[in-house]
């Protein structure tokens, strides 16, 4: 006997007094663990689910600093919007002026404005005759080429002796693309002057909020408080064939979050009535061949399903009060939930039962054998107990080296999942027995033998063990062959459709396309006078990036507005140059629309004053506090619901340095999320091989032997490998949502080969199969249990909690495949091999399940 077991052995024993006055005293243990769990019931109700997913990141990155700063100088990055629909464009521009004209008085409990500003009517008469003093010098750079390309290919036309090579239609589609570009820069600064459809049916406000995108409360009441708007106002007043719609993208993330909110209380319900059904029906059938063995006796089998809803209090009761421990320190110590956590409901009412399960089965068989409660529920406290702590330390302490993490979703997982397995342990040793006790006092359990009832075990030997090894090692090779698995970057394929949203945002869409000017980044200056600096050193990574640009476009109001006297006479210099191209006498005879438009466009010839500035425009640039122009908008050339060109934008734009050396970082969702990713990527490997280093060593420690600590890993570890296998079988990829799944079932996962190899080792050699009808089938009740807990995201309609439950079940059934199927081919092929690894029964090593 080592050290270890001998530590391990002694602590039970010293335990068992304990474990008997439970059984004398059960009401005392009941009423003592009722009183901690109203405590923690009363915390639990309390708790919150932060949905910012920024706060999933520590604060000091700098991007969650500059998306702070971003919040508290500009409010959100989206817009809610109010579509309004009826046959007259009058009645339509007259409900939208009374919903501006309540916009100062919406506001929050708080007394601060919903709303920042509105995009609605643009003075687009000024506009006509000075957009191009509004033009960045991108923008007007891009209509002096259009022009200069033009008078070349006019002149190339009519040069008797010029021959086109390339088709004709290319000809047109050139045309074409060229006076599409001419227009979409007419149009972004001049644009309707009133936000409405083609056919002059449908108008759209949009209203930009000061709170946070990820903040659902804010969401929540900014919605309830434009239904309530909108009510007030009465559109069919106005017009009785009035339709009003609100959406937004604003709204996107607010169906989002309540949907994923309903999901996780759906599954919760459903998998916790699954569970319990479960395991109940397994604690009848326990408790019937407890008593009676294999033979029939229907007076029996009726009294232990009339006894059933008892069973499901004898699982239940301890596992609601573990939750109640678990998230009442939850809030005294962590203070709310994620979106991450917010499903371990469900998970851990899974897994502690995994653990009652190991408890009552050995106790049903050591009350078949005739043994009395209170000398079944010491026997099963020292042996299975023992192996059910060891299970559940390794388990805990596996998912406590996910707190060394920056990222709080593994974290704050690793934290309250660790907390959750030590509270349901607790749980299961020690309130469990108290209700056994009192069932069994009552009648209402009974577990003694009738007659000479006794459960027989089948011996021999397993078939074909050695064929079993070797499939099995084929199959892990195979899943070399193939790591590591491959990873789902792109955020649409995780994110569902949401019917309804579509729906009202194809309202909106008949007055504004999604277009391209989509999840800005901002950088927040404390003066305008570092616009400057900030767009030249923007403007140098643009020129200098041509491999992988992802900057599209830049603005500010210094751009659209020039404020320095240098500025200014360059931009009617510009202006200057731009008349005199359309002087020329091509242009001239030129009368399409689009030229006309830009003669006007292009007219000022002195500067604008401040003032003069439309309102609509300087709203764009101004803070909450008033400031103007302080702050750069960077567009993005490429599509951030790609994980890869959301990163790839935050290298480039996530920190600027301009020439004097000063730096400068830029704030949005977009980014957050990237570093999110990035940190995700850059810890998850890290906390994989920690993990299985601090189960291994547990192994060791427990066993008291690297071989036998070696042995009971194999089915972790292969069963990982064949997990591997399938993903790439099936096209499962690790994504945002389900990465958090693999540490988790290394943690988690290691419970099965624990029990089965303590159990065999108690029992020695050549009881693998006596083992496996034992042990083998609480494992295999444990792992399932524990697989509808994992399993109830599957129920869920968003892509990303799916992917969290599917790779979980693929998971933990492939660790309960191998330790049932390949662990006893292996220890049967070493057996048969005569290795000393498995030697005779060790009666005093730890205890068994």
């Amino acid at each position: 006997m080592t050290d270890h077991q001998g530590f391990a052995h002694k602590m039970f024993l010293t335990l068992e007094p304990v474990i008997r006055r439970v059984s004398r005293k059960p009401v005392l243990v009941l009423v003592c663990a009722s009183v901690l769990a109203i405590a923690g019931a009363f915390g639990s109700s309390k708790l919150t689910i932060d949905t910012d997913f920024a706060n999933l990141i520590p604060e000091s990155y700098k991007s969650v600093q500059a998306l702070e700063k971003l919040r508290a100088s500009v409010g959100s990055e989206s817009e809610a919007a109010i579509a309004i629909v009826s046959p007259s464009f009058e009645d339509n521009t007259r409900f939208a002026d009374a919903v501006i004209d309540r916009i100062p008085d919406f506001v929050q409990e708080n007394g601060e404005q919903f709303i920042t500003r509105v995009d609605y009517r643009r003075d687009t008469a000024f506009l006509e005759n000075n957009a191009l003093y509004f033009a960045t010098p991108e923008e007007i750079d891009r209509v002096e080429t259009e022009l200069t390309d033009r008078i070349e290919e006019a002149k190339l036309e009519a040069n008797p002796f010029y021959f086109d090579l390339d088709e004709e239609d290319d000809d047109d589609e050139d045309s074409e693309s060229e006076e599409e570009d001419l227009e979409a820069v007419y149009d972004r600064i001049v644009g309707k002057e009133y936000p409405i459809s083609d056919d002059s049916t449908t108008l759209v406000l949009r209203l930009y909020p000061s709170g946070s995108q990820t903040n659902l409360g804010f969401i929540t009441a900014l919605y309830d408080g434009l239904d309530a708007l909108v009510e007030e106002i009465d559109p069919v007043s106005y017009n009785p064939d009035m339709e009003i719609v609100i959406a937004g993208r604003l709204l996107r993330q607010k169906v989002e979050v309540e949907a994923i909110r309903s999901d996780i209380a759906g599954s919760f319900g459903v998998g916790i009535l699954a569970v319990l059904f479960l395991v109940t029906f397994y604690f009848a059938y326990k408790s019937y061949t407890a008593r009676v063995g294999w033979r029939f006796d229907a007076r029996i089998l009726v009294s232990e399903v009339a006894r059933m809803p008892f069973m499901a209090l004898l699982i239940g009761v301890p596992l609601i009060m573990s939750l109640c421990w678990t998230f009442g320190s939850t809030y005294l110590i962590v203070g709310s939930l994620n979106l991450m956590t917010s499903t371990l409901g469900l998970v851990l009412f899974g897994l502690g039962i995994d653990y009652g399960i190991h408890f009552y089965a050995r106790y049903s068989e050591e009350r078949a054998q005739g043994e009395s409660v209170e000398d079944a529920t010491a026997t099963t406290f020292i042996s299975t107990g023992q192996a059910i702590t060891v299970g559940a330390l390794t388990t805990a302490l596996a998912l406590y080296t996910l707190t060394i993490a920056d990222f709080k979703g593994f974290s704050e997982f690793g934290f309250i999942a660790g907390t959750g397995i030590l509270f349901a342990v607790i749980a299961m040793l020690v309130v469990m027995p108290a209700l056994i006790s009192i069932l069994e006092r009552i009648g209402i359990l009974n577990l003694e033998r009738i007659g000479s009832a006794q459960m027989t075990r089948p011996s021999g030997r397993i078939p074909a063990a050695r064929g079993v090894v070797v499939v099995s090692m084929l199959l892990v090779v195979g899943a070399i062959v193939f790591f590591p698995p491959q990873f789902e970057y792109r955020f649409g394929e995780l994110e569902p459709e949401y019917v309804s949203y579509n729906e009202k945002n194809d309202v909106i869409r008949r007055v504004h396309s999604n277009g391209s000017r989509r999840n800005p980044a901002y950088i927040v200056l404390d003066t305008s006078d570092e616009a400057e600096a900030v767009v030249a050193a923007l403007r140098t990574k643009i020129e200098s990036d041509t491999l992988s640009p992802t900057i599209s476009t830049i603005e500010n109001l210094q751009e659209r507005f020039p404020m320095h006297a240098g500025a200014i006479q360059q931009r009617l210099d510009r202006l200057a140059e731009i008349r005199e191209i359309l002087s020329d006498p091509i242009l001239t005879a030129d009368e399409s629309h689009d030229i006309e438009r830009l003669r006007k466009a292009s007219s000022t010839t002195e500067a604008l004053q401040l003032d003069q500035v439309p309102k609509f425009l300087r709203d764009q640039f101004t803070s909450r506090d008033g400031s103007l122009g302080n702050f750069v908008i960077i567009y993005p050339s490429v599509g951030l619901s790609d994980g890869r060109m959301s990163i790839a934008f935050s290298e480039d734009v996530g920190t600027v340095t301009t020439s004097d050396g000063q730096e400068y970082y830029a704030g949005s969702t977009s980014l957050v999320a990237a570093d999110m990713l990035k940190l995700m990527q850059r810890e998850a490997p890290f906390m994989v091989l920690i993990t299985f280093a601090v189960v291994a060593l547990l192994m060791w420690i427990n066993f008291g032997s690297i071989k036998w600590g070696m042995l009971a890993l194999v089915p972790l570890v292969v069963g990982v490998l064949w997990m591997i296998l399938l993903m790439e079988l099936f096209d499962l990829r690790f994504n945002f949502y389900n990465l958090i799944v693999l540490p988790a079932i290394l943690g988690i996962g290691n419970d099965a080969g624990v029990h089965l190899v303590h159990r065999y080792r108690e029992e020695g050699r050549g009881s693998i199969t006596r083992v496996l009808r034992s042990t083998g089938e609480h494992i295999a009740m444990g792992s399932f249990t524990t697989t509808i807990g994992f399993a109830g995201p599957l129920l869920s309609f968003h892509p990303g909690l799916n992917s969290i439950g599917s790779l979980a079940v693929v998971g933990i059934m492939m660790t309960l495949l191998s330790t049932l199927v390949f662990l006893p081919a292996l220890i049967q092929s070493l057996e048969q091999s005569g290795r000393n690894l498995l030697l005779a029964r060790d009666s005093l090593s730890s205890g068994v399940s």
